[in-house]
């Protein structure tokens, strides 16, 4: 697939696990979700991606019948959303950006709570038990508060608790928000680990370095809109020129004008620092020696690259 292709497949085909047809949602006369079309295969990890506002969490919703939509069609798990929401969830695990386990209950409690809502009996649930607390490496935590638990810890037991049903699809809003690397790296390792055993997952996440590490396809989109769609590396070459020099400090502006702007492809200034793109940017790192006063880091372009320049640099506010 492309890295524009967003046409529309004229049926849901059998290994489509998700499918999102020309899905509009208005609120307040204006388009959240304006047209988004997009699919996701068994097996593979999809990350939606975008600025604040953009249409994410709007387009979660719609997908798990929890907002009513004003125009398109979708398809979960082989059921039509929102008609059969309800029966499309029960093969359907979600973790939300917010942890919302039950400070009065236990590890173990969360768990077996959460089992009762999908049907899961007591017996099952003995079952299920164990495998989920060695998933989320809570074994030794398994009679503590959610009090007594960390972020890190908190977070792998809201992943563990939407595998309880053993779901077909697995919802992922901003699943390493707000946690340390370490606890970040633990958390990849668990999802790389799902991935493996064949689950499904659709992320939406602000790390680009995560969404890169994971995802086998992404969308970005803004203002409800798909701008691009296709494998992270595919798309990095397709819009970003390979190699990068952020320069930095005083006189990196008054450089850039003066000498760097002929020397690469294309210059953005932000703030204090110059970002250089370029196919070869030699003669740029040698000019840059010659600059001692001036600080410059030189990389190969990545996914945060392809986010700034399709959805731009300026700050969004939340909604």
């Amino acid at each position: 697939m492309g890295p524009m292709d967003t046409a529309v497949a004229p049926a849901v085909l059998v290994d489509e696990v998700l499918a999102v047809r020309e899905l509009r949602k208005v609120y307040g006369g204006a388009p959240v979700v304006d047209g988004l079309s997009f699919s996701i295969r068994r097996g593979e990890c999809y990350a939606l991606l975008g600025p604040n506002g953009a249409g994410k969490t709007t387009t979660l919703r719609c997908c798990l019948g929890l907002t009513q939509p004003d125009g398109g069609t979708i398809h979960l798990v082989g059921e039509p959303v929102p008609r059969e929401a309800r029966r499309a969830r029960i093969r359907v695990g979600v973790v939300p950006q917010i942890d919302n386990l039950d400070p009065d209950f236990t590890v173990t409690e969360n768990l077996v709570v959460y089992g009762r809502y999908y049907g899961l009996g007591d017996v099952e649930m003995r079952d299920r038990l164990p495998r989920l607390l060695e998933f989320a490496s809570l074994g030794h935590k398994k009679d503590a508060r959610i009090s007594e638990l960390s972020g890190g810890m908190k977070r792998r037991l809201t992943l563990a608790r939407s595998l309880v049903n053993d779901p077909d699809l697995i919802f992922m809003d901003e699943p390493t928000t707000g946690l340390d690397p370490q606890a970040r790296h633990l958390i990849w390792e668990r999802l790389k680990a799902l991935l493996a055993r064949g689950k499904t997952i659709l992320l939406t996440t602000h790390f680009m370095d995560e969404a890169e590490r994971l995802a086998h396809r992404l969308a970005v989109i803004d203002h409800g809109r798909m701008i691009a769609q296709g494998e992270p590396r595919e798309l990095i070459r397709a819009y970003i020129e390979p190699q990068v020099l952020e320069v930095y400090g005083d006189g990196a502006g008054d450089w850039a004008q003066r000498v760097g702007r002929s020397l690469v492809s294309r210059l953005e200034v932000t703030g204090e620092t110059v970002f250089c793109y370029a196919t070869d940017s030699s003669r740029a790192l040698q000019a840059l020696e010659l600059q001692p006063g001036l600080r410059y880091l030189h990389r190969p372009a990545n996914l945060e690259d392809l986010f700034l320049k399709l959805t731009g640099r300026e700050m969004r506010d939340e909604s």
